[in-house]
């Protein structure tokens, strides 16, 4: 059964992409004087390849890993992300031949489709640009029984960094070198480290090892560790000398720090009784790990102080990002509150999908405690 869902849901995916390349194609060969466009097979061919150049390589990518299916996984990936401005470029371009025609002016469409196809290729460049550019984000949290010796202190907060066909060892050496010149005195990473695609855990994972924070650096799983046996992942992470929090609390200079996994945070009553046996303390403060915002509700009511997650990526680019606002609301990005309770939410340090940003920033978040 769940071997027919996936290959349903695979099917209306592709089925999906095959139509918006077809839309694509009409609108470049679209003539309102009649007559084809030259060249034409040549355009039927490569729309014909890119259809299906994501859904093929999204399924080789989780089956194996060298040089070339990588090169082939981040052209296509990049391909999917354009083809969102192309789509709009499209739309409009049928808006304007239609506001024309309304408004009795000869207008020249292939003119217009140019112009706005050539807009979307640079807006979608800026948006791959975009996502190689991480920054440092800096925030102040002021919570209630904090223990003297945390304030001032500083915590790195970062999340999805996705390591797999995109992004790989040297971008998360890249993470490590910039969390360690700000010196935190704390590190926690929120799931989603790995792209859940084929991969060397071990080795993408060692750069970790020089992850070092007085307070201790920390982790728990996000949904694409467990999509399936997580061990191999959480092992390697381990391996590395980060801390892995399963369901449970730790004390550091009397702070309490939990962690719960994806997969314990997704069903709210479970949610609610992982919290219970961990038996946070409501008169200190305490710091939540857990990848998505999907129940804060549930957490402030158990007495967390702050929930740190990760998950949205802020949408990663219009319109998904407005789709990720609709979704998560106030808790889709930065910081919020419900309650007595603060959350913060990242935007993610890497990329799921196509390696593009626009509308959101990748990160690393610096947390200055008051």
């Amino acid at each position: 059964m769940r071997r027919k869902r996936l290959i349903t849901f695979i099917a209306v995916i592709q089925s999906f992409l095959c139509l918006i390349h077809l839309f694509l194609y009409q609108t470049w060969t679209f003539s309102p004087a009649g007559g084809d466009m030259p060249g034409t097979f040549w355009i039927e061919l490569a729309l014909g390849l890119l259809s299906v150049s994501f859904v093929a390589a999204s399924l080789l990518a989780y089956r194996y890993t060298n040089a070339p299916l990588r090169a082939f996984y981040r052209a296509a990936a990049v391909w999917v992300g354009m083809l969102t401005f192309l789509f709009f470029a499209a739309v409009f371009s049928w808006i304007v031949l239609g506001v024309a025609r309304l408004a009795g002016l000869d207008v020249n469409f292939h003119r217009i489709v140019e112009l706005l196809f050539a807009a979307a290729a640079v807006t979608g460049l800026f948006g791959v640009v975009n996502a190689s550019w991480t920054r440092i984000t800096r925030t102040t949290v002021r919570l209630a029984n904090l223990p003297t010796a945390w304030l001032g202190r500083r915590a790195a907060l970062i999340s999805d960094v996705h390591l797999g066909h995109v992004r790989n060892g040297s971008f998360l050496r890249r993470m490590v070198a910039k969390i360690l010149k700000e010196e935190p005195d704390a590190i926690f990473i929120t799931g989603d480290l790995y792209d859940g695609t084929a991969i060397d855990a071990r080795r993408a994972a060692e750069p970790l090892s020089a992850l070092t924070a007085p307070q201790g650096v920390y982790f728990v799983a996000g949904n694409h560790e467990q999509f399936g046996d997580d061990s191999k992942y959480l092992d390697a992470i381990t391996a590395a000398g980060v801390r892995v929090l399963r369901n449970e609390k730790v004390e550091a200079d009397g702070l309490q720090i939990a962690g719960v996994p994806y997969r314990s945070a997704t069903d709210g009553a479970h949610f609610a009784s992982v919290l219970r046996g961990i038996r946070l303390d409501h008169d200190r403060a305490s710091i939540l790990l857990t990848h998505a915002p999907d129940h804060p509700e549930i957490a402030e009511a158990a007495g967390v102080s702050l929930q740190l997650s990760g998950h949205t990526h802020l949408g990663q680019f219009v319109p998904w990002s407005w789709m990720a606002r609709r979704i998560y609301r106030q808790f889709v990005y930065g910081l919020s509150r419900i309650g007595k309770m603060q959350v913060f939410t990242s935007s993610g340090a890497g990329t799921w999908g196509p390696p593009l940003r626009l509308g959101s920033n990748p990160e690393i978040v610096m947390l200055e405690f008051e």
